[in-house]
């Protein structure tokens, strides 16, 4: 129900924290609140009512960072829903109820998450809290010992979508690292996978872990992030086997089967429920000189290059928010529209096939990173071998159900 009603309003919401964010640079405060119109109002009060994050449940951790010294691992997914119809910031609410908040920690695309992907992010300070912002995107993607001096508590809240190669799940993996190694506590805040409700794709083989892929899992792996960093522990994947102290805040009433729309953009190229759905299958093309949609409105819902040949669809890309530079800017594209396309179970390989097919043999299709995204030299094998889309499925199970008895030691939902 919510997915639906939530798509009436989107475009709106979206419009208008894009305009907030958009204006703001990395020195300044967080735009804290938005007043939603009626219907949006309607979407809210459901969304309080159906889904709570680990955020929502204060009285959950207040009594946990009473008289502590914390730093939050934070972005622009980071908020607080009210019941009525508006959400404050993390950072805000915590600083409101006098819990002593000495850094943020910001992962890829920046506190804001207004940055490229990519691009390099810059530290920076909170005008309207005076907070010291710590980015673990810039010179260093694991907390410094310095950086977590005096810290008593760390608090991890980002919003995650489920797929390997979005790298929150890496700066994750180097928080938790750097709190084991300094003997300080984790606290993650649990927040919906809107790819939890299916687990596929090829799985990581440790010669090509890499930031956009740290651990032996399938691209689509069908946890929520505080599911996630129980295996990480779990597992001993920290460096030195060391295991960080850490507590989730759990979900209410969510299941992986859940259906559920994200009210903010996770990153500037994720902008709606369906780029976040086809995000694994289309991922792919990050690796590859096929363009995903980047520079355009809909990212993530298209792709295409000048060299496929001509056919009813065709874009070109432009320099906008997210993508200074996209791949063939200003060049026309063909190729093919997937915004109508019903909601994925499982990774679309077809659309990786297709792409590779339709490029000319004088043309270069595979870039240098395509394994590290793949996780494997084995993708980019079966490609030029012809292999078919079932084909390609079915050499990535054995190790899928591998994981699955991995993953089942560390659920905390059905």
């Amino acid at each position: 129900m919510i997915s639906k009603l939530f798509k009436n309003t989107y475009f709106f919401l979206v419009l208008a924290l894009f305009f907030g964010l958009i204006s703001c640079r990395e020195t300044k405060s967080f735009k804290t609140e938005f007043n939603f119109t009626p219907k949006q109002k309607q979407y809210s009060e459901l969304f309080v009512k159906e889904i709570k994050t680990g955020a929502q449940q204060t009285d959950r951790y207040l009594k946990l960072l009473k008289n502590k010294t914390i730093a939050i691992a934070a972005n622009q997914t980071s908020v607080i829903f009210k019941d009525n119809s508006s959400y404050t910031h993390l950072v805000d609410t915590l600083s409101k109820l006098n819990i002593t908040i000495k850094k943020v920690f910001s992962p890829e695309h920046g506190f804001r998450g207004t940055a490229d992907a990519s691009e390099k992010v810059l530290d920076g300070v909170d005008s309207k809290t005076g907070i010291p912002i710590a980015s673990l995107y810039g010179n260093n993607k694991k907390p410094t010992k310095e950086q977590l001096k005096g810290i008593d508590i760390v608090v991890f809240d980002i919003q995650d979508v489920g797929v390997r190669f979005y790298t929150y799940i890496s700066t994750l993996h180097y928080i938790m690292e750097a709190c084991a190694e300094n003997n300080i506590p984790l606290i993650v805040f649990d927040r919906p996978n809107p790819n939890g409700h299916y687990i596929d794709g090829p799985t990581l083989e440790t010669t090509y872990k890499s930031f956009v892929g740290m651990h032996p899992v399938p691209l689509v792996y069908g946890m929520t992030i505080g599911e996630y960093a129980r295996m990480i522990n779990g597992e001993n994947w920290l460096k030195n086997n060391v295991k960080c102290e850490l507590t989730v805040i759990p979900l209410k009433n969510y299941t992986h089967n859940s259906e559920y729309s994200l009210p903010i953009r996770p990153s500037p190229n994720l902008p709606n429920d369906h780029a976040i759905n086809l995000y694994p299958s289309l991922g792919f093309f990050e690796g590859t000189t096929i363009n995903a949609g980047r520079g355009t409105e809909n990212q993530f819902q298209q792709y295409g290059a000048p060299f496929f040949p001509k056919s009813n669809f065709s874009y070109i890309p432009h320099s906008n928010f997210g993508s200074k530079h996209p791949k063939h800017e200003g060049t026309l594209c063909y190729g093919k529209d997937l915004k109508n396309v019903k909601r994925l179970r499982k990774i679309h390989i077809e659309y990786l096939i297709d792409a590779y097919n339709k490029t000319p043999k004088s043309e270069t299709f595979f870039g240098e990173s395509f394994t590290i995204h793949a996780g494997n030299l084995e993708l980019e094998e079966q490609l030029k071998a012809g292999y078919s889309a079932k084909q390609i499925h079915n050499s990535w199970q054995p190790k899928i159900e591998e994981f699955k008895k991995v993953r089942a030691k560390y659920l905390i939902y059905k």
